[in-house]
C-alpha cells in the first residue's frame, strides 16, 4: 500500500510551488496550443497506446497502463520535465500519470465522445480533483 499512497500522494498533494500532478495535467488538457484534451489524446494513440486510449474515451470499462507504457508514449522527456517541476522522481510521475489519465480521459469523455470546450473540461476536472482530494485524505 506504501507505493499507492506514494504515486496518491504524487497526484493531490502540493509540492513547492508548481502544484499537483492533477493541476499539471489540467493545464495541458485545457492548453490549445498542444491541442487540449483531443491533441493528448492522439499523442498517446499514435505513440502505442490506442487501444487503452479508446477504452478511456469509450462508455466501457477503462484498460490500465504501465508507468513504463505511459513514459514511452508521452515521452521520456515530457515525464522528466514534469518531475523536475514537482520536484520528484520519474517513476513517481509515471506512476501517477497512470492512474491519473485513464480516470481523467473516462471522465471528460463520459459520453464517448471528446470535447476540447475549456468549460466543460474545467468543470470535469475540477469535480475529478475534488474526487481524488477526498480519497487520499
Amino acid at each position: 500500500m506504501s507505493m499507492l499512497n506514494t504515486i496518491l500522494g504524487t497526484i493531490t498533494s502540493e509540492t513547492h510551488e508548481n502544484g499537483n500532478l492533477l493541476g499539471i495535467l489540467t493545464g495541458l488538457i485545457s492548453d490549445q496550443q498542444t491541442g487540449g484534451l483531443s491533441g493528448l489524446i492522439e499523442k498517446i494513440s499514435a505513440n502505442g497506446l490506442g487501444e487503452q486510449a479508446a477504452s478511456w474515451v469509450s462508455t466501457g470499462k477503462n484498460l490500465p497502463v504501465t508507468a513504463e507504457q505511459i513514459q514511452a508514449a508521452l515521452g521520456s522527456s515530457f515525464v522528466q520535465d514534469i518531475a523536475a517541476k514537482m520536484g520528484v522522481d520519474t517513476n513517481q510521475i509515471a506512476g501517477g500519470l497512470a492512474i491519473l489519465l485513464p480516470q481523467v480521459i473516462d471522465s471528460l469523455t463520459p459520453d464517448g465522445q471528446i470535447s476540447d470546450d475549456s468549460n466543460v473540461l474545467q468543470s470535469a476536472l475540477f469535480g475529478l480533483g475534488g474526487l481524488l482530494g477526498n480519497k487520499s485524505a
